[in-house]
């Protein structure tokens, strides 16, 4: 980028909220996936106007530009691979409205999701979604990638509790979609389009989030199983009952012994364990408890606990939450990696799922651990690898062909909540063959010049995913 560029970008937002300094460039090249690459400049604009003219400007010179939230994201979405301008939204933070008696509330992409249920709390809502990175995740990333979590099966994903948006377009104009009505059937709803679209469309400056009553209690069971195809088919016992829980939690012996290895957890030492949540109205709570009790034991669970108490509670959801860091404690010189790392399955098929998952590390000798939000068959498996060597990221991305080939045949999806972007697209590429050119028909409406996060999902072109590696990697 030239310093004509960069001195109008000083101009819009000011020197202090525009940087190219090496340790800014090199802090904001890489997000929570395997790949990095520097940018070429960091910018934090603090209002919609700003956001804007930093578009037009870029547009005209066609610069590519990379909308940034917290950086949790897990398959590339925020790292500048064609380099250009990290747009950090993070400064535009406030919460503008909570409108209890209309079910909604009004915020910018900075937001922070706990912060804002903290604020929603207090009126008796919230917005369930419930991300891992719940803690740091903005609202406005969680948007972009259309996150989930562990309630997804009763709350739906963030794509079922946005209303509408502010949206500046690649080309500068803004635009508002849908309403502060929990009821539209006006037009296209394109808000919906723009939930999940990775930054590749436009740059998400305001969003109208609907409200959901917050559950008056909680309850959880945890049950182990000596057989994981048993876990596995406890899942899908418990929604064919039918009940629908807040969450099912299920985790793997791999995932059990890292887990207890690093954090002291007390998980029982099994081939697998399930936990399930149930929340409402306390009656309610208290009945369903006992029916996933009664169905934990009918399938072969050799131990059943359950508990309201919060402090336990707490425990169990924190010892599952702490597998990806405690899985790179597994073995010695290696690293847990996202790669074969959200796929979803229908819930009938997670038991067929989790038992072709062990098979194909013992076919391939790679170590993995199987995780994830079980009851709607969203699964994890996060691969050890050793960072350092490129046979063992070639040995693991044989795997992950493995392990995407089984879902596809079932019946699933290569991604359930965390997106595309770099990691996952060769495998979204076959997966959607058959819409990647609407795809990229709506692309180039929205974004002639290709300026909005370039090289990503449909527009990845490099076949091999072990590339813009963040790791030091040697070829022998």
């Amino acid at each position: 980028m030239n310093e004509d560029a960069l001195s109008e970008l000083r101009r819009i937002v000011g020197k202090q909220r525009c940087s190219s300094s090496v340790a800014d460039l090199y802090d904001y090249s890489f997000d929570s996936s395997i790949h990095g690459a520097r940018p070429d400049v960091v910018v934090r604009p603090n209002s919609t106007k700003k956001v804007q003219k930093i578009v037009l400007m870029a547009n005209e010179r066609k610069i590519p530009i990379v909308p940034r939230g917290a950086g949790t994201a897990m398959c590339g979405h925020t790292v500048p691979i064609k380099g250009g301008i990290v747009l950090d939204l993070t400064r535009m933070d406030e919460i503008e409205e909570v409108k209890v008696e209309d079910l909604y509330c009004r915020v910018r992409p900075g937001v922070i999701y706990n912060k804002l249920n903290k604020v929603l709390g207090k009126e008796g809502f919230w917005f369930p979604t419930s991300p891992g990175s719940a803690e740091i995740a903005t609202i406005g990333g969680m948007v972009a990638t259309n996150a989930s979590g562990m309630r997804a099966i009763k709350y739906g994903a963030t794509r079922d509790h946005v209303l509408g948006m502010e949206v500046v377009l690649p080309t500068g104009e803004i635009m508002h979609t849908g309403t502060r009505t929990l009821k539209n059937a006006s037009g296209y709803q394109l808000d919906r389009l723009m939930v999940g679209s990775e930054g590749t469309l436009g740059i998400i400056t305001d969003i109208i989030l609907k409200l959901t009553m917050k559950p008056q209690k909680n309850a959880m069971v945890l049950a182990a199983f000596e057989n994981i195809h048993d876990a596995g088919q406890c899942v899908a016992n418990i929604i064919s009952k039918p009940l629908i829980p807040a969450s099912i939690e299920i985790m793997d012996q791999v995932c059990i012994k890292a887990v207890n290895k690093c954090r002291k957890i007390g998980f029982p030492d099994v081939e697998a364990i399930v936990t399930v949540e149930v929340d409402g109205y306390p009656c309610v709570v208290e009945q369903e408890m006992k029916i996933v009790d009664e169905i934990c034991r009918k399938s072969n669970a050799t131990m059943v606990e359950a508990s309201d108490d919060k402090a336990t509670m707490s425990r169990w959801t924190e010892g599952r939450k702490s597998i990806l860091p405690s899985l790179s404690r597994y073995g010695d010189q290696l690293v847990s990696v996202a790669l074969a790392d959200d796929m979803a399955v229908p819930i009938s098929k997670v038991p067929d799922a989790v038992v072709r998952f062990h098979e194909i590390s013992k076919e391939t000798g790679t170590i993995f651990g199987t995780y994830g939000h079980a009851a709607d068959g969203n699964l994890h498996t996060k691969l050890l690898v050793n960072p350092t060597s490129i046979e063992s990221w070639k040995a693991a991305e044989e795997t992950v062909g493995k392990i995407f080939k089984a879902v596809l045949e079932l019946g699933g999806t290569v991604t359930g909540e965390h997106g595309v972007a770099i990691t996952k697209a060769p495998y979204m590429q076959v997966e959607r063959k058959e819409s990647l050119e609407a795809m990229r028909k709506i692309k180039r409406a929205l974004d002639p010049n290709n300026i909005m996060n370039p090289g990503k999902i449909f527009d990845w072109d490099q076949g091999s995913v072990i590339k813009y590696l963040r790791y030091p990697v040697r070829d022998k």
